[in-house]
């Protein structure tokens, strides 16, 4: 029998008033892919995570995450099966709270722990720094880490919890572009280690979807312009759909890069 999907999304509307901000989505992501989720400001890229994640209820349509039904599952439960990095999380954090208990408290699915960590869960924390490459700063407060630290911090306070679905909500928001490069490229590594759960990365921006990512999905105004491999989506037609606006998209070295067409104005 073929495993249960990560995630399984059927005719999936969210309306609040007059707006229709999710318009009837289908989307499915399978054990071994890491999708993009790609669109402009507005698209209903946020609205989609917060879904997911059970903090906005749809208006119809069925949510599947691994194999458990919207509605008739726990879903405060299954949440402790996925991975959430957002800029709210980062705000959250105690300052003077060490890495290592921030990567701990993920296990608990707590802020600011509250209690000292296990011998245990130490092991198991600074196992996971090693992961993701931050070994170093097991015992620096919160306050005293970059922007890119924080994000790889938070990403292994997710992978505590050993979650099947590691969801990035605009993770390079706020990066300086050599933060920003060298965070995709650890995204790029841990996306090829054994074991990683599959990743959603949610951005609008093209030349972030590094070689390890299989998939996207093409928003527009709530609605799915396009999805499915990333070679088979991210061509001029379907991102010129997305962004309402003539685009070229070019690929060098495993990378995509977008040139817009540039606007017109009326000369006086």
């Amino acid at each position: 029998m073929a495993a249960n999907p990560i995630l399984d999304i059927q005719d999936l509307h969210l309306q609040r008033g007059d707006t229709r901000i999710l318009d009837g989505l289908n989307w499915r992501v399978e054990r071994g892919e890491h999708w993009v989720v790609l669109g402009p400001n507005g698209c209903g890229k946020t609205t989609l995570l917060a879904a997911l994640t059970g903090y906005k209820f749809p208006t119809r349509g069925d949510i599947q995450i691994l194999g458990n039904t919207f509605g008739d599952s726990d879903w405060t439960e299954l949440r402790k099966h996925i991975g959430l990095v957002s800029s709210t999380l980062n705000k959250l954090m105690a300052e003077d709270e060490p890495v290592l208990e921030t990567i701990v408290s993920g296990k608990y699915a707590m802020i600011d722990l509250w209690h000292e960590p296990s011998a245990a869960d130490k092991r198991e924390a600074r196992a996971i720094l090693k992961r993701i490459e931050c070994a170093h700063l097991a015992d620096r407060p919160w306050s005293q880490l970059s922007q890119g630290e924080r994000q790889r911090a938070l990403i292994g306070r997710a992978l505590m919890a050993q979650p099947k679905l590691l969801m990035l909500d605009e993770p390079c928001a706020g990066l300086d572009p050599v933060a920003r490069e060298h965070f995709l490229q650890f995204i790029d590594r841990l996306g090829r280690q054994r074991n990683t759960p599959a990743i959603v990365l949610i951005t609008h921006h093209v030349e972030e979807i590094m070689p390890v990512f299989t998939h996207a999905l093409l928003l527009r105004k709530g609605r799915d312009v396009a999805h499915g491999s990333v070679k088979r989506i991210l061509k001029n037609n379907t991102l010129s759909r997305a962004f309402d606006c003539e685009v070229a998209i070019s690929r060098r070295q495993g990378r995509y890069w977008l040139t817009a067409q540039p606007t017109r104005t009326s000369v006086m």
